[in-house]
């Protein structure tokens, strides 16, 4: 299809999907905070101190989505500064989540906004106003205006640590008409797996500007711990009445359902870890009190890490209980924060990925076993597809085929922690070809 046509269609569609959007926006906006500057900057307006700094730099601009993607960009920034240390950096993200996650590690050197809506007169005065050398979309978020008016003016495109599921790719196939135009604009790609250059291809990028340099997430995990980030979650749980014997599960990114069942192989568990105790760090923090009432009502005593005082449920009479979490020996602690999740695995002895029992697709699995911890995940790792089955293959992760074989595989870990730690260190062997790619793409970007 030729690309003026894509592009007309694209435009007439946007705006009616903004305006079904708008109302789930709002109210996103009022619950998370800070919505009138989140919405000001979406339309291209910025303060003043945020003007200055795009004044006459020449800016490399980086897009990541959310939360994940961030932590994933600012390995590319930091390993950019080691190299160019006064190169200034303009950092845009999407969510409100990921917008809070970047402006807490931001340096002096990086600017973080929130992306502007791609409507044409918006992107076109962003890009005005910032004026970069480059764009780096991580991952896989491609703005068809924003990369238009970018090549109109002779700026490279790039897209840095490309991941690509197969199901990803199917679905964008039955669309290749509209996706083919877009994506040919694209300069470069970095792609984390040698599968990736085929699916990328088959979307109409040429494979002399495909290269395959690793994943970025799982170069130096280890090295980016916050040692006193750790230690701040460890005196909360004691705070907060963890026993010292304790013997943590830890369910990371888990998606609606998956704290139930987990709390509910909890009883199995205790008896034969009498020490155990679970720790959940959802995937969306704004569930948490979502999450402690459906716990509450199995008879658990959640306690929530931003609320600590009060979890409501409804019994079957219907009327408010209120758990005391000071009074109760079954407690389920509720990690719902952002951005400390990598911190969170090292106070764990096993790891349950979420978004892989009751959701789809999957999390990250690698983190936790670059942190030397035995991890689990069930049969939905669409997302991860490669990574899983390269671990794997070295015996490097336990994939489980649903929820019944939970509660038996995971006392099994607990039982044998030296073959469970041996599972991990293998995991991680498989995982070194991956350091070295923030370096590899610092080198992709400035070349």
């Amino acid at each position: 299809m030729p690309r003026f046509l894509v592009y007309l269609i694209y435009n007439l569609l946007l705006p009616v999907v903004l305006l079904l959007g708008l109302p789930s926006f709002l109210i996103k906006g009022f619950r998370r905070g800070g919505l009138a500057r989140n919405f000001t900057q979406r339309l291209g307006w910025y303060k003043r101190e945020t003007l200055a700094d795009f004044d006459g730099q020449r800016p490399i601009w980086i897009h990541a989505v959310s939360v994940g993607e961030i932590l994933l960009a600012q390995k590319i920034v930091e390993a950019l500064h080691a190299r160019v240390p006064e190169r200034k950096v303009v950092l845009s993200t999407t969510t409100t989540t990921g917008f809070s996650v970047a402006c807490e590690q931001a340096s002096k050197n990086v600017t973080v906004i929130h992306n502007p809506i791609d409507l044409p007169f918006v992107t076109a005065r962003v890009i005005r106003l910032i004026n970069p050398e480059q764009l780096i979309l991580v991952e896989a978020e491609v703005w068809p205006n924003l990369v238009r008016q970018l090549k109109k003016r002779g700026v490279p495109v790039k897209l840095a640590n490309a991941r690509l599921s197969r199901r990803s790719q199917q679905r964008y196939l039955k669309f290749l008409p509209l996706i083919q135009p877009v994506f040919s604009l694209l300069d470069r790609v970095s792609v984390p797996f040698n599968s990736d250059v085929e699916r990328w291809a088959s979307l109409g990028i040429p494979n002399d500007r495909i290269q395959v340099l690793g994943n970025v997430k799982f170069d130096n995990t280890e090295s980016g711990t916050n040692q006193s980030k750790t230690e701040e979650l460890q005196q909360w749980l004691t705070r907060t009445g963890m026993p010292e014997n304790h013997r943590i599960l830890l369910a990371g990114s888990t998606h609606d359902g998956e704290e139930q069942l987990l709390a509910s192989a909890l009883p199995f568990l205790r008896e034969k870890v009498p020490n155990l105790e679970l720790v959940i760090v959802p995937r969306h923090a704004e569930r948490g009190q979502e999450i402690a009432n459906q716990l509450a009502s199995l008879g658990f005593a959640p306690i929530l890490k931003t609320a600590l005082n009060r979890v409501e449920s409804n019994s079957q009479q219907g009327s408010v209980e209120v758990v005391d979490p000071s009074v109760s020996k079954e407690k389920i602690w509720i990690a719902n924060t952002t951005g400390e999740l990598r911190a969170w695995y090292h106070l764990a002895e096993v790891v349950v990925i979420g978004k892989s029992f009751r959701g789809m697709g999957g999390q990250n699995p690698v983190e936790p076993i670059l942190s030397g911890k035995p991890t689990v995940v069930g049969p939905h790792m669409q997302n991860f597809s490669e990574v899983v089955a390269e671990l794997k293959s070295e015996n490097g992760i336990l994939q489980l085929d649903g929820d019944g074989a939970l509660p038996d595989a995971l006392e099994k870990l607990f039982d044998q922690p030296d073959e469970s730690i041996a599972m991990a260190h293998r995991g991680a062997a498989s995982m070194k070809r991956h350091r070295g790619a923030a370096d590899r793409t610092v080198e992709f970007i400035l070349t």
